[in-house]
């Protein structure tokens, strides 16, 4: 049975009580949320070293990690070490995006190494098999793309990216639309080349019950992916995002209606006045599936500092109710990630989603700003670097410039808190 039906007979779950006591909240609200398709646990049985996490509503947000080779740099021990880095972190989830050297083969090594949910998407191995043996994607069968999926699936990975939106009707309207940077996505540029050379319809889409009934089998769950999100903040909110969304969520029915785990990709570059229409909307055709953002980066011009312009739409997007934020490192749009951009990437987007949950009242979330709120009243050092995000950087900070006060360098014996402290008698003034 998979986790919804076992769910759904109303009898716990390890993966269920393990969500809830991370979480703070009832097993009973766990599994309620996933009979209803508002949660999601990606737990793939053949994925043993996983240690599951919850996604969805009532949840922490959490925050994926995107490593992986490229054609240029294919090296695993590199993968590997930035796998280990983004969960000594604190991502909750990592995606292998590898396009170059044996993309099977660095999965197998990356997978049994992973403690979070493992995703991937499955279209890239398959296009990059299909180019170095035909010389073009175009030749590539129904067979190949849903081989390329069942093997992920045998390998234990937890959820995959699955461009079922991207249909024939979609990449018309896209046309009639006009962008200015077209199609972003690569598993969207993939399908488009193969759909509109065929001249047939997306396979994902018209055997879309074929995909089901694999995730079924094997237990993944389906991450619906935005092939046709906007790359640039002037194509935000067109009519070829919102036809790929509408499609997603008639297929979030019918995966529920097999009970599969589904939830739902979000756009990359929207405007921020856009974000929460944007998220609304989702929620709405959607039924509440649980919706996974890349970003949304709400600049262009942020080369270098796109984890910045990332966590800035992730807060936007996860406090209107969007619930996984997928990082942005600041080598976006430059270079392949190494280790120190995907150490920024993890932390700019654990902040936006932390900043999120204190809106959307998750237990805990406030209370531990409270906490260092009264560590810096006190002038507690040492509590105030183990409440940090980072406390190792917390503590060298403090370091840096030496002072002879209770206060840090910035202020000295001018201490704001420190002069009141003198006048209050420690009486700390309750908001």
């Amino acid at each position: 049975m998979t986790l919804i039906e076992r769910a759904r007979k109303g009898s716990s779950t390890p993966e269920a009580e393990q969500v809830a006591r991370a979480e703070g909240v009832t097993v009973e609200s766990v599994l309620s949320g996933l009979v209803d398709g508002t949660i999601v646990i990606p737990s793939n049985p053949l994925h043993h070293s996983l240690q599951p996490r919850g996604i969805g509503k009532g949840l922490r947000t959490k925050v994926n990690a995107n490593i992986g080779t490229s054609s240029d740099s294919f090296d695993v021990n590199t993968e590997l070490r930035k796998l280990n880095v983004a969960v000594e972190c604190g991502a909750d989830a990592l995606m292998d995006l590898s396009t170059g050297g044996d993309i099977g083969a660095i999965r197998r090594v990356l997978l049994p190494a992973c403690t979070v949910p493992f995703g991937t998407v499955p279209i890239y191995q398959a296009t990059v098999q299909a180019i170095e043996s035909q010389g073009s994607i175009v030749g590539l069968t129904p067979d190949d793309l849903f081989g390329a999926v069942e093997a992920h699936a045998k390998d234990g990975v937890d959820f995959m990216t699955i461009h079922c939106g991207v249909t024939a009707s979609a990449i018309e309207r896209l046309r009639s639309q006009g962008r200015l940077t077209n199609i972003v996505s690569r598993g969207g540029a993939f399908l488009t080349g193969w759909i509109l050379h065929n001249e047939r319809e997306n396979p994902f889409y018209e055997y879309f019950d074929r995909l089901l009934e694999l995730a079924r089998t094997y237990d993944f769950a389906l991450s619906l992916g935005d092939g046709l999100r906007p790359g640039s903040i002037v194509d935000a909110s067109d009519r070829a995002q919102f036809q790929e969304l509408i499609v997603l969520g008639e297929l979030v029915q019918r995966a529920r209606a097999a009970d599969v785990q589904v939830f739902v990709e979000g756009p990359g570059h929207v405007p921020m006045d856009q974000i929460v229409a944007n998220v609304q909307m989702q929620k709405t055709l959607c039924q509440g599936a649980p919706f996974y953002v890349l970003g949304p980066l709400v600049t262009d011009i942020g080369a270098g500092y796109d984890h910045i312009t990332g966590a800035i739409g992730g807060a936007i997007a996860a406090g209107a109710g969007a619930d996984f934020l997928c990082y942005v490192t600041p080598s976006e749009h430059l270079s392949l990630p190494d280790e120190d951009d995907v150490r920024d990437g993890v932390i700019a987007s654990m902040i936006a989603a932390h900043a999120a949950d204190i809106v959307k009242g998750v237990p805990g979330a406030l209370e531990w700003d409270k906490k260092m709120s009264k560590a810096r009243k006190d002038l507690d050092w040492a509590a105030q670097a183990d409440l940090a995000l980072v406390p190792e950087l917390s503590r060298k900070g403090h370091a840096k410039t030496p002072t002879s006060e209770r206060a840090c360098s910035m202020c000295g014996k001018y201490c704001a808190m420190a002069i009141v402290e003198q006048y209050l008698g420690g009486v700390s003034v309750k908001p």
